[in-house]
């Protein structure tokens, strides 16, 4: 536990050093709240017309018309943008010639692969910090439902971590961060867009096993506000993959 403290501990240091986490932060920060400005304008237009009607009408579901469109939309920004956050984290060892000295230190792969997961997954949950003021100010206006907020959020932390293990995995590949960012983005792109394309097509075997692959289903629940355990596991299970190849490269390279 010591070791990988410590080595969380650098690769932060190393993120708020340099300007790629203050750039996606600002970036991220700025795109959502556009986001959710539009949803809320919508909302309230959609409001104010449904008022013109006869009041028995069922009330508008803030989750439904506001947060669950937004946060669809903000994971479509963050696949973008987590490639950036997790380009350097071996590329850069390997281009500084470090990675040798590091793989020959007294920790082991495990470590050094769940160090830089944390240090990359500690800024992404920082990134989603900084969208809790949207949610807060709303519940000042009008009523919000805790639970299918919480699981969205759940839904946007197990997201990033599949993003960032993934993104490992394409920066032990290379020791060019450009190239690992456009490998990350390329396997998440795969991840986001993989699925039969219509009911047909998913009820065959192979439908559903992409429909299992694709990111999107499982995410769109959880942004629903629904918690499965299907769900649960596909995440945790995409996450341990990006974990086990990413070690199985290291491994690789300590005995090149």
């Amino acid at each position: 536990m010591r070791n990988i403290l410590a080595l969380v501990g650098k690769e932060m240091r190393l993120y708020f050093v340099s300007p790629v986490a203050y750039i996606v932060a600002m970036v991220f920060l700025l795109v959502t709240d556009y986001l959710f400005y539009s949803q809320i304008v919508y909302f309230s237009n959609l409001s104010t017309q449904m008022m013109q009607f006869q009041q028995n009408l069922p009330q508008l579901n803030i989750h439904i018309v506001v947060f669950w469109p937004a946060f669809m939309n903000m994971g479509v920004i963050l696949l973008l943008l987590v490639p950036l956050l997790t380009m350097r984290l071996v590329a850069e060892e390997k281009k500084g010639r470090t990675l040798e000295f590091l793989l020959t230190s007294p920790v082991t792969i495990t470590e050094i692969v769940l160090s830089k997961f944390l240090a990359a997954f500690g800024l992404y949950l920082l990134l989603l910090a900084l969208t809790l003021h949207i949610p807060l100010i709303l519940s000042t206006l009008t009523t919000i439902s805790i639970e299918p907020l919480l699981t969205s959020y759940l839904g946007l932390m197990l997201m990033g971590g599949v993003f960032i293990a993934f993104g490992l995995f394409a920066s032990t590949l290379t020791e060019n961060q450009i190239v690992a960012a456009v490998l990350s983005f390329g396997i998440l792109i795969g991840l986001w867009l993989i699925n039969p394309g219509s009911e047909e097509s998913a009820a065959t075997p192979l439908g559903s096993a992409l429909n299992f692959l694709s990111l999107i289903p499982h995410l769109d629940n959880m942004l629903k506000g629904l918690l499965d355990t299907r769900d649960l596991s596909y995440f945790l299970s995409m996450i341990l993959l990006g974990f086990f190849l990413s070690h199985r490269v290291l491994e690789s390279s300590r005995w090149k």
